[in-house]
């Protein structure tokens, strides 16, 4: 965005960053529920302090002019943007950086870099937005690997073609959230895809971490909304047919997504589009039951209503993030339509949360496009306490707070069971780091047959060990979510964090297909080394760069 500054340290930009009152408040909030805390802040150092690495690797004179070595690129593209990675930064520690950042402006480009990597076998992290929570653009490599580059893909950022026959568009991977939506708002469309991340990532990142987005039911990943991928990789370009449909063998896409940019690099794709809504109806319910609050939203989750909103917070996350006190929690619900007014299914989902006992402290509302929008007060806060996350997080892990979430999926009747474990070995880990805290949970997304369970863990923490703290806490509730029949990740990837839980949780023979694929597609191993599977022994050592 013009006039502004993206963080090198943290998200977003500098301007937008947690300060003053808001700082304030923040540290107000945190006292009311920590009242020992020590929430001095901590700044993270200035680049040229660092004492990055000199680059490893010359760029060919052909790739010259794609290349930077600029110490604030090279620094800003060595982690994501989870916790550990803002603490790290914030105390210097910036260890592996990419000996390059490579930004291709064609598709052609992209082919030129892999082919000269693959034959120096430098490995290559594909990079869109940078906001991997999970370590999946950080070039943490063994010793096998003579240097690493960050493939950049955001001047690859254009709408290229838009069928409003099929309602479609064929896009290119780079484009960041806002720039592709203002590209389709002049053709009165929209995809409708808005994860958290929105306006720090890109069409691509979604599409190779399966990322979960704006709708709560149906739409929820950004694989419902693919008609089509193209995919370059070390042995050749994929490109696969636009069908809305196909049982022809397994499908291509579907090898694609969620690959986490080891198999090829996602360079373009034909997406689905819809018509902007034009009708919207909300409303938030207050319950004074926890259990009855989840067998509510299982009730509209099961009801085929198809809410786009339908959130669950319990009392913490209630209190903490929309500032509400209950003793059951909140559910706020939300219906969309480009087509028709939406307060009948809305009144219908009121209906089902009243058969258990859940109140409204304020009437639904709706409203078309002709007027303003409105929602209740509860969901407003929630929305800008849901936007300015990310930043509130980052000005609490620099005053020593220890501020993390995971999620996960899992069917409705081993929720209850897997909450109550979850909360135990949090619980557990807090006190074997000698933290106090709370966790909090929500629901991000709800299906027939599951909810999608998002937690979040505010603890105190120790300057110089919150990172130690936090792997510790992560480890035993990732053990937790697998022992309770979840998932390791809903919608944040594996990258390199995630690995081992990963590896637990997939299938032997999936396990063997994979590495066959990589093999086949990658057979130097340079792309994204360490996500979703590791080398083969003998795969050979590589050569100097």
């Amino acid at each position: 965005m013009a006039g502004k500054h993206r963080s090198w340290w943290g998200w977003g930009y500098v301007e937008d960053a947690v300060t003053g009152a808001e700082a304030a408040a923040l540290a107000d909030r945190v006292r009311t529920l920590l009242p020992d805390v020590d929430l001095t802040e901590h700044v993270a150092p200035p680049v040229a302090e660092l004492g990055l690495r000199p680059p490893r690797v010359d760029p060919p004179t052909s790739l010259a002019r794609l290349c930077s070595t600029h110490p604030a690129d090279r620094a800003a593209h060595t982690h994501g943007k989870a916790f550990r990675d803002v603490v790290r930064n914030l105390h210097g520690e910036v260890h592996d950086p990419p000996d390059l950042v490579v930004r291709p402006a064609t598709e052609q480009d992209v082919v030129d870099v892999l082919d000269w990597c693959a034959g120096r076998d430098i490995a290559v992290i594909p990079y869109g937005g940078g906001s991997s929570v999970v370590g999946g653009v950080e070039p943490r490599l063994d010793d096998g690997y003579p240097a690493a580059v960050s493939l950049d893909l955001g001047r690859l950022d254009r709408v290229l073609e838009v069928d409003p026959t099929s309602r479609a568009a064929r896009i290119q991977a780079g484009v960041f959230g806002p720039a592709l939506e203002d590209q389709l708002r002049r053709h009165d469309l929209t995809l409708r895809h808005f994860p958290q991340s929105f306006e720090f990532s890109t069409l691509g990142g979604w599409l190779a971490t399966r990322a979960g987005g704006h709708y709560a039911t149906v739409l929820t990943h950004i694989d419902d909304l693919v008609e089509s991928l193209r995919v370059i990789t070390p042995a050749g370009t994929s490109q696969s047919r636009r069908l809305p449909g196909s049982g022809a063998g397994p499908s291509p896409d579907r090898l694609f997504l969620g690959s986490e940019g080891v198999l090829g690099v996602i360079t373009e794709a034909w997406m689905r589009l819809q018509d902007r809504p034009r009708w919207r109806a909300d409303a938030s319910v207050h319950f004074t039951d926890y259990g009855e609050a989840v067998a509510a939203t299982r009730a509209i989750a099961q009801s085929a209503l198809h809410p786009s909103n339908c959130r669950l917070l319990d009392p913490a996350e209630a209190l903490l993030n929309a500032g509400v006190a209950t003793t059951g929690g909140v559910l706020v619900l939300g219906f969309e339509s480009a087509d028709h007014p939406v307060t009948p299914w809305l009144d219908r989902a009121v209906e089902l949360c009243r058969d258990h006992g859940g109140t409204l402290p304020e009437p639904p509302r709706s409203d078309d496009s002709s007027g303003p929008r409105q929602r209740t007060a509860a969901a407003d806060a929630w929305r800008s306490a849901f936007l300015r996350m990310p930043y509130q997080r980052d000005a609490l892990a620099a005053r020593s707070m220890i501020v993390e979430t995971f999620e996960t999926a899992c069917t409705w009747d081993r929720f209850p069971a897997l909450r109550a474990a979850v909360l135990d070995a949090a619980g557990d880990a807090l006190r074997a780091v000698a933290a106090t805290g709370v966790v909090t949970c929500r629901f991000t997304h709800v299906y027939p047959d599951g909810p999608a369970p998002y937690f979040g863990v505010y603890a105190t923490g120790r300057w110089g060990a919150t990172v130690g703290q936090w792997d510790q806490i992560k480890h035993a509730v990732s053990d937790a979510l697998l022992a309770a029949g979840g998932t390791i990740t809903h919608h944040h990837a594996v990258g390199r964090d995630h690995r081992p839980w990963y590896d637990r949780q997939r299938p032997d023979p999936v396990a063997l297909a994979l590495r066959a694929a990589k093999s086949a597609l990658d057979p130097s191993w340079i792309l994204n080394p360490g996500v979703l599977v590791d080398p083969p022994a003998d795969l050979g050592r590589p050569r100097d760069a």
